[in-house]
């Protein structure tokens, strides 16, 4: 199952390539603003109908959570933006090294500390190394 996952994981990757790469000519023709409301307006009508077929009629509303919960409802459209703007300028793999660099980075503090409601995950050498491949990833694109 987990590998199941995590192929997942590497597919919503590729995805957000693509989108990336939809992102940066809409932004140039609409505006960038536009192109994020068309992608989240898109979205959110698909997650919609999925919801219509296939989410459990009783379950708790999202009302009841607590409000942090609902931050990547902000989050989301900042990091679409960053896309729109990003990419024509710096190239798709340039953008998406820079935010997976960001994300692991991110995610190593999440983990370390239990952050979000996430279980403990120590930061360690290996982790550090694998930050660093990034980084250096980060860098020879850049250069090349």
């Amino acid at each position: 199952m987990q590998f199941v996952l995590i192929l997942l994981v590497i597919a919503g990757g590729m995805g957000l390539s693509v989108e990336a790469g939809l992102l940066g000519p809409l932004g140039s023709e609409v505006g960038d603003l536009w192109a994020t409301f068309s992608i989240f307006g898109v979205g959110a009508a698909l997650t919609f109908l999925l919801m219509l077929f296939f989410s459990p009629r009783n379950s708790p509303s999202f009302f009841a959570q607590p409000g942090w919960q609902l931050l990547g409802g902000v989050l989301g459209p900042v990091y679409v933006v960053i896309l729109t703007v990003a990419t024509p300028a710096i190239g798709i793999a340039m953008t998406m090294i820079g935010i997976l660099a960001g994300q692991v980075f991110k995610s190593l503090i999440i983990d370390h500390y239990g952050l979000l409601g996430t279980p403990h995950m120590r930061i360690n050498a290996k982790r550090i190394i694998a930050l660093g491949f990034i980084i250096a990833a980060l860098v020879l694109v850049a250069q090349g």
